[in-house]
């Protein structure tokens, strides 16, 4: 059996977390400065990068602001928890390959929703916009009658 997690670069997940963080060069998530330096590497994880502001003197890393941020799993986990979500994985199967407790996977999961809901742009319709099936509830469906009688014993009071 193959283990999923073994096919997974730490190095390669940090790479692409950066390429899209900052396509156009990293940027201090606190100040948006483009005046940053590299500062060494983390002590648990060495492929993500540190860095230093010049603008606001913060010092932040790949992961700083993200959801990402400040969880015990490794990004690769989070990657591939992200992909399973994406087969329709349930949290419980996501849990099983990646042999991880299922109220981690649980959390995680949500946790990856809920980020992917606030990066959502706004949707805003425009022009000629159509309607499938419109529910409307007037009354009793097909009896007039019913609906009218009904009207008439509120009005009476009884």
């Amino acid at each position: 059996m193959v283990n999923i997690q073994a096919l997974i670069d730490d190095a390669k997940c940090f790479q692409t977390v950066r390429l899209m963080r900052w396509p156009d060069g990293v940027r201090c998530p606190g100040c948006g400065c483009a005046e940053v330096t590299k500062d060494g590497h983390d002590d648990t994880q060495p492929e993500r990068q540190r860095y230093h502001c010049h603008g606001c003197r913060r010092r932040f890393d790949d992961l700083t602001g993200t959801i990402f941020a400040g969880h015990h799993q490794p990004l690769r986990v989070w990657v591939l928890a992200l992909y399973f979500m994406g087969l329709n994985l349930s949290n419980e199967q996501i849990a099983q390959e990646l042999e991880i407790d299922p109220d981690d996977a649980q959390v995680m999961t949500a946790q990856l929703r809920e980020g992917i809901v606030q990066r959502k742009p706004e949707g805003t319709l425009s022009g000629e916009v159509e309607c499938d099936e419109v529910y409307v509830v007037a009354g009793h469906k097909g009896h007039p009658a019913a609906a009218a009688r009904k009207g008439d014993r509120a009005a009476a009071g009884g």
